[in-house]
């Protein structure tokens, strides 16, 4: 369902601007989440978290179009790392709080934690202002009207972004999913060891995303990916194939920094490449549709641990890794360069 809230959100930010549509939309997702610890059976839980699915998938577009539409063009691959690694900082206060609640609150309470990002609209009411951008060309009646031909209008571009966030999203959810499964069954750790892991991997994430993403300024942001994932393949020895808990942490804290690293560059990456008409539906639609094009992952991962696997996660690992690089590094190089692009206006 976060493809249909990319578009839904998409198309109010387009109309009624990025600042308020942002707070709408994050309101909404806290709602459905603590809704979603009060789900009294499997039926209304599945219900719920669709239309969480709904409200989340609007927040990335949008916000990242506001973010790139008032930030300096001259520091975005700066901000760009920054705000994706909220990602991995919200990564980070989930394994902290798994290692350390999850004993006492169970999952319900983790879906209660789920909704603090609700405060954030107290903030964004007081501090945070309209994009100049959409201000700049709002009174334009032709400007709100664009969004669905605007997308048929760019559609081999849309497609090429989208199948590029299908790589992306197979590229962190490949690697971070099923990694703690694999730290419980095949190593026997406990919560607690497989969150101080996942903290450690996240720390990682958080200063990889940060670097590559300022890197990617001077080296350009396709060469900054490519750089990144290539990284990732002579890491999985030490991430998958040690047998301490040390020797662990440090391979996920530099796997998570080299995916990460790559991911860093996405948020100004895909803005630079949207067309300025449909900014705010154009990239959270294919992020989005990459993530659900890259859903059944877990699915396929799992299976190959069951059956060609043999229940051993660390193959399983190791080729997803080759793989989803591969892609990511041949749909990269085959795409624009656009650093550095205006943002100042949406007509």
């Amino acid at each position: 369902m976060r493809p249909v809230g990319a578009f839904l959100f998409g198309i109010m930010a387009e109309r009624f601007g990025r600042r308020v549509t942002l707070m709408i939309d994050i309101i909404a997702f806290s709602v459905f989440e603590v809704a979603s610890a009060f789900a009294p059976s499997l039926k209304a839980f599945l219900i719920l978290r669709a239309l969480f699915g709904i409200a989340m998938g609007g927040e990335w577009g949008v916000g990242s179009a506001l973010a790139f539409e008032t930030l300096p063009s001259e520091s975005r691959g700066f901000f760009s790392g920054i705000l994706q690694e909220g990602y991995t900082t919200g990564y980070l206060l989930a394994a902290l709080a798994y290692g350390t609640l999850f004993t006492f609150i169970g999952w319900r309470g983790m879906f209660l934690l789920g909704a603090l990002p609700a405060l954030l609209v107290l903030f964004i009411r007081s501090k945070v202002g309209e994009s100049p951008a959409w201000l700049k060309d709002r009174a334009t009646k032709a400007q709100r009207a664009r969004t669905g031909p605007g997308i048929l209008t760019y559609a081999g571009t849309f497609l090429f972004l989208a199948l590029l966030m299908a790589s992306f999203n197979s590229f962190s959810h490949g690697t971070e999913d099923l990694y703690p499964t694999f730290l419980q069954k095949n190593l026997g750790f406990s919560p607690h060891t497989v969150g101080l892991i996942g903290v450690i991997a996240a720390i990682g994430g958080l200063i990889g995303g940060t670097l590559f993403g300022a890197l990617s300024e001077r080296w350009g942001r396709r060469r900054t990916i490519v750089i990144a994932s290539l990284l990732t393949i002579p890491v999985i020895p030490l991430w998958v194939y040690s047998h301490s808990v040390a020797m662990l942490a440090v391979g996920s804290f530099l796997m998570r920094f080299m995916v990460q690293g790559a991911w860093g560059v996405i948020p100004a990456h895909l803005n630079e490449l949207s067309p300025p008409a449909v900014r705010g539906t154009f990239p959270g639609l294919a992020y989005q549709l990459g993530n659900l094009i890259s859903s059944k992952n877990i699915v396929l991962q799992a299976r190959l641990v069951e059956g060609n696997f043999k229940g051993s996660y660390p193959p399983m690992f190791m080729w997803t890794v080759v793989i989803v690089a591969t892609f990511v590094v041949s749909l990269t190089s085959s795409g624009e360069e656009k650093k550095g692009t205006d943002l100042s206006s949406t007509s």
